[in-house]
């Protein structure tokens, strides 16, 4: 099913017209894992999607359709993203779906993060965040991949596979690189 097209109602539209629901999800993404560049949470953050749907009552909002939230090297891309909040208006999770969703940003150390998956589900109140379908997770340091890959944003482990869905996962780890001649 293709998404939707631009919703024409009242409080949905542009990234203009998003909200505090949606911001709440680009600030949920924006402080992720501690290995991003940490200088990109002091950027302006920029949400585009092609309609927006806010269930206030329920504490939801739904970014349809062509999802991209930029923020200094940030930049994430998904079909849909779905925000929710508690009765605080703090954000408990976001859930960004795509074919598939992606997220890349700069590391503090040097090199870019690139991860992919067709959901990437981020609890914000656990500190956990859990990749499925497809995830490919590639870094200087070496590459995972796998068809669920969590990662505990407390702890910094990274486990894969298990919880009944079926693959394996696999690892490559990179070299360090040569260090240069000395003069």
């Amino acid at each position: 099913m293709s998404p939707p097209a631009a919703d024409r109602r009242p409080g949905a539209g542009s990234a203009t017209t998003l909200g505090v629901p949606a911001l709440a999800l680009a600030l949920a993404l924006a402080s992720g894992p501690s290995f991003a560049l940490k200088a990109d949470r002091s950027k302006p953050m920029d949400i585009q999607a092609d309609s927006l749907e806010t269930r206030i009552d329920e504490g939801r909002a739904t970014l349809s359709g062509n999802v991209r939230i930029t923020q200094g090297s940030m930049a994430v891309a998904a079909a849909r993203a779905v925000v929710s909040q508690n009765d605080r208006q703090q954000v408990t999770r976001a859930v960004l779906e795509g074919a598939p969703a992606t997220l890349a940003q700069d590391l503090d150390d040097g090199g870019r993060l690139d991860a992919r998956a067709r959901v990437i589900d981020y609890d914000v109140a656990a500190g956990v965040v859990v990749l499925t379908g497809a995830v490919e997770i590639d870094q200087p340091r070496g590459s995972l991949r796998g068809e669920r890959i969590t990662y505990d944003l407390n702890t910094g482990q990274l486990t894969g596979g298990g919880d009944g869905v079926p693959g394996r996962v696999s690892l490559r780890i990179n070299p360090k690189p040569a260090a240069p001649p000395a003069d």
